[in-house]
C-alpha cells in the first residue's frame, strides 16, 4: 500500500514551439495617367480649362477604393501558420512574461480497499531542473500523495511546479489522476458495492444461513428465509463504499444471488420432485 512507485516525466512535450508571424505588406497604389493624354501644344490651355478628372478616371478611382475595402483572402503562408498554431500545446503567459505550460497527467491506480479506508501512496518523480548556470540536470523527489476514504476514479490531484523546467518558462505542474484497480469480488457503483454470490438450489428453496465476504476482509453471517430466485437481491445497509461529503456514512452492499441448478438428476429425485411441486402454482 505504502509501496514507492516510479514515473519518468519527459519534458519535450511540454515545449512551446516558437510560432513563426506573417507580415503583410500592402502598398497604396496612386492613380496614374487619369487625364486623357494630350499634344504638348494645348496642354496648357486644357489646364486652364478645367483641373476636373474625367467621368472615366473617377471610375476608376471609386472602383479601386471599393476593392481595397474587401477583405482579403488569407495567404498560403498564413493558412499554414495557423494549421501549425493549433497542434502546438497551449503555453500560459503572465505579465513577467515567463510561461507556464500545461500540467502533465499520470494515472495513480489504488486498489478498493485503498478507496474505502484510505491510504498513503509515495511517488518517486525524476524530472529536469535548470540550474543557476542555464544547464538541465535530473532531479529526483518523493512526492506524498493521501488518499482520502471516498475517493472515486477521476479524482485529479495536482503538484504545482513538480514538473521539467525549462529556460524562460515556470517549472510545470504534475496531475495524478486517481484509477480504480478491479476487484476479484466486489464492483464499485457510485457509493454503492455489487457482489454475486452462488447458492445451491436446495439452499434457494428451503432458505439458509450463509456467512458473506466484506471488503476489509471481515465476514457477515446472513440469514436467509425468503425463496431465492434468480436475479434476488439482498441489501446490507452500511456495508458499501464512504461518501466523501457525509462524514460517518457510506453506502450499501447489494448482494445478488445466482441460483446453482444441478446438471443431472437420477429418475427417483425426479419422481420426488414432481410429486414435492405438484400443487405448486
Amino acid at each position: 500500500m505504502n509501496g514507492i512507485h516510479s514515473f519518468r516525466y519527459n519534458g519535450d512535450s511540454m515545449r512551446g514551439s516558437d510560432q513563426a508571424s506573417s507580415r503583410g505588406v500592402y502598398r497604396n497604389r496612386g492613380v496614374d495617367n487619369c487625364f486623357p493624354s494630350m499634344p504638348s501644344l494645348s496642354r496648357n490651355a486644357s489646364n486652364r480649362r478645367s483641373t476636373t478628372p474625367t467621368p472615366s478616371c473617377i471610375y476608376r478611382n471609386m472602383s479601386k477604393k471599393s476593392t481595397d475595402n474587401l477583405p482579403r483572402a488569407p495567404s498560403p503562408l498564413l493558412s499554414k501558420n495557423a494549421s501549425r498554431r493549433s497542434s502546438t500545446p497551449i503555453m500560459f503567459s503572465n505579465s513577467s512574461g515567463l510561461l507556464k505550460p500545461p500540467a502533465v497527467e499520470r494515472r495513480l491506480e489504488c486498489k478498493l480497499e485503498e478507496l474505502c479506508y484510505g491510504c498513503t501512496k509515495k511517488i518517486k518523480i525524476t524530472r529536469d531542473v535548470v540550474t543557476n548556470t542555464g544547464q538541465i540536470v535530473q532531479q529526483e523527489e518523493i512526492l506524498t500523495i493521501k488518499v482520502k476514504p471516498g475517493w472515486k476514479k477521476g479524482t485529479k490531484i495536482t503538484f504545482e511546479g513538480k514538473g521539467n523546467e525549462r529556460p524562460g518558462s515556470y517549472p510545470a505542474g504534475i496531475t495524478f489522476v486517481i484509477a480504480e484497480k478491479r476487484h476479484p469480488l466486489f464492483r464499485r457503483d457510485g457509493n454503492d458495492l455489487e457482489l454475486a454470490v452462488e447458492i445451491p438450489l436446495r439452499k434457494a428453496l428451503t432458505g439458509c444461513t450463509m456467512s458473506v465476504p466484506l471488503l476489509g476482509g471481515e465476514r457477515k453471517s446472513l440469514k436467509i428465509e425468503d425463496i431465492i430466485y434468480p436475479g434476488y437481491e439482498k441489501i446490507i445497509s452500511g456495508q458499501g463504499m464512504p461518501i466523501s461529503n457525509e462524514k460517518g456514512k457510506r453506502g450499501n452492499l447489494k448482494i445478488t444471488f445466482l441460483v446453482d441448478f444441478p446438471k443431472q438428476l437420477t429418475d427417483e429425485q425426479r419422481s420426488e420432485i414432481v410429486s414435492i411441486l405438484q400443487d405448486s402454482s
